[in-house]
């Protein structure tokens, strides 16, 4: 085998492997086996193959369905999905909050009016002279301007909360789009291992045709009991059960895979030419994880939570603000309409701890928001380690279950000429279809263990989205 230093992962092998997950999947034998009837139906009832259309003949009335790349699938998935959709509008949420924050700290314009009717009109002097003090009906109305000058920097450290809360929204989009393009992955691989087990397991059923047609044979001509046959017609049933069970599989994860990027209709998938590219080294990939959406989002919900004390703080110092206003008024005393301008000082003299409290609170949250960050950080490397440890063993058992299938293809063979000599018996026979049987859906299981094992490598570096829609720099 060959080596390599510590740390570095081979050349990437998902793209071949998935590339490689229906093609010739149960081994050399039978790979041109002929159509297999449905469960139930006859053997020489089963389809055969479709006449060229000829010149004239009327189209088909079903259309093919629309067939769908890997590439196409993560393109759908960044413009339709609903999850996506969903925390995209985060983004704008968070915004108007820091809106919300910006207009604490800008001046406000307030106008007020009064109407009223009292029992009796009061006024002093003589005419011209004649001040109105309380005139039976009353109005006045007033326009009143207010700034903040300071409030201990609470307002700003709300605005500059906000706008980190726009920031922690962003990382939730990105965070988002990773668990929906690994989510897309993961079925669209999974479908196309569904789909290639379908096949398997018809290629499977097949072996226990051809044991039953020979445990027929040797039964018809007096060599074997009938226990062999009725065997044999009982594990037919059972390989036709698995068959519909594979296309039940495959059925589900391709629903899940439409509902994920909100398709309808049936669709048809396509083997891609590449996956992912090439992963970096563990060095690189570790950096990246220190860059992934939940730890930058730790970052932020530390930020915050140091300018929350820093706010807190801040309610020992006084409130200061200015205001200007223009009153106009029915009465005339002392005139019926004046303007003015004031600074306006505030200060809490006493609020019983209230205040040391609230600091205390901050203080342990900011604490906490520390610790989850380290935590989040060591994580995210061992994210990494654990996912490269993962993809070298799914590559490990990608090279056994070939060599897995080789060995079970050759006892099979081998196992089928001695029953065919009545050399073996029909339980050791059983014994070789059971082994083939199971290196072939290995083989599968193994092909696209690798493909889903380098998503989890990209997907643990935080960079799964740039990779799947190929931005990654190389």
């Amino acid at each position: 085998m060959t080596s390599r230093p510590p740390g570095r992962p081979p050349a990437a092998l998902g793209a071949a492997a998935l590339a490689a997950l229906l093609a010739a999947p149960a081994g050399p034998a039978l790979a041109a086996a002929p159509a297999q009837a449905p469960p139930g139906q006859p053997a020489s009832s089963a389809t055969p193959a479709a006449p060229e259309a000829s010149e004239g003949s009327a189209p088909a009335a079903t259309a093919a369905p629309p067939v769908l790349t890997l590439p196409g699938a993560f393109a759908r998935a960044m413009e339709a999905s609903r999850n996506l959709q969903r925390a995209r509008r985060e983004v704008p949420a968070a915004d108007a909050q820091r809106r919300t924050a910006l207009a604490q700290i800008l001046p406000r314009i307030s106008a007020q009016g009064n109407l009223a009717l009292n029992s009796t009109e009061v006024s002093f002097g003589d005419p011209p002279d004649t001040r109105l003090v309380l005139p039976r009906e009353d109005w006045d109305y007033r326009i009143v301007a207010t700034q903040p000058l300071f409030a201990g920097l609470r307002e700003k450290r709300s605005y500059d909360q906000a706008k980190l809360g726009v920031q922690s929204a962003l990382q939730t989009g990105r965070a988002a789009e990773e668990g929906v393009l690994s989510r897309v992955a993961s079925l669209y691989a999974s479908a196309l291992g569904a789909r290639s087990l379908v096949d398997v397991e018809t290629m499977n059923r097949e072996l226990v045709g051809r044991r039953l047609k020979q445990a027929r044979d040797l039964f018809e001509a007096g060599e074997t009991t009938r226990v062999d046959l009725l065997r044999a017609e009982a594990d037919q049933k059972a390989a036709e059960e698995r068959v519909i069970s594979a296309r039940e599989a495959y059925d589900r994860l391709l629903g899940q895979l439409r509902v994920e990027l909100a398709l309808d209709g049936p669709v048809e998938l396509a083997l891609p030419d590449s996956a992912l590219p090439p992963l970096p080294d563990e060095a690189e990939l570790s950096a990246r994880a220190l860059r992934r959406p939940d730890v930058a989002q730790a970052e932020i919900a530390l930020a915050s939570a140091t300018l929350e004390v820093k706010k807190q703080k801040g309610a020992h110092l006084p409130v200061l603000f200015a205001e200007a206003g223009w009153i106009q008024q029915k009465r005339a005393f002392p005139v019926d309409a004046y303007g003015y301008g004031a600074l306006r000082l505030s200060f809490d003299l006493f609020r019983g701890g209230e205040i040391s409290a609230r600091v205390a609170g901050a203080g342990e949250r900011e604490a906490q928001a520390a610790l989850t960050l380290d935590d989040l950080r060591r994580r995210a490397g061992e994210d990494v380690r654990i996912s490269l440890v993962s993809l070298e063993a799914a590559r490990a058992k990608v090279r056994l279950a070939d060599e897995r299938l080789q060995a079970a293809q050759a006892e099979y063979d081998q196992s089928f000429d001695q029953y065919r000599n009545q050399l073996l018996t029909a339980v050791e026979l059983q014994s070789a279809e059971t082994s083939l049987a199971d290196a072939r859906r290995g083989q599968v299981v193994a092909r696209l263990g690798v493909f889903l094992a380098e998503v989890d490598a990209w997907y643990a570096a935080g960079s799964l989205a740039p990779a799947a829609l190929k931005e990654t720099s190389r």
